[in-house]
């Protein structure tokens, strides 16, 4: 079997078969979703608490986001720029999922 006697995926370095590995991966592939469920979610509490459609567009706060995302990635020895430019469309995404939100709330 692929999991520890817990019933968990095995952590990346105690994987010795593939199966172990893509079990991991999908693993944490639903907690990925969980977590941009959440954070959509905030971008609807976003869309419902800003009084103006022009205040949801905020460029120094999405710019504060994706270096914070960049020196992250960069502690942990990832690929620092490609995770900045991954960021980069997650939030360009979320303040558009926000936009349409602000639009169905005081539309």
């Amino acid at each position: 079997m692929s999991t520890d006697p817990s019933g968990q995926s095995l952590p990346p370095e105690q994987c010795a078969t593939m199966a172990q590995v893509r079990l991991g991966v999908d693993e944490t592939d639903r907690a990925i979703l969980n977590l941009l469920e959440r954070r959509f979610g905030y971008m609807h509490a976003a869309a419902r608490i800003k009084q103006r459609r022009d205040l949801v567009r905020d460029e120094g706060r999405k710019a504060q986001v994706i270096e914070a995302a960049r020196a992250q990635a960069q502690a942990r020895a990832l690929p620092d720029a490609e995770i900045a430019a991954l960021w980069e469309r997650l939030v360009e995404i979320s303040i558009a999922y926000e936009l349409a939100e602000w639009e169905r709330l005081n539309g």
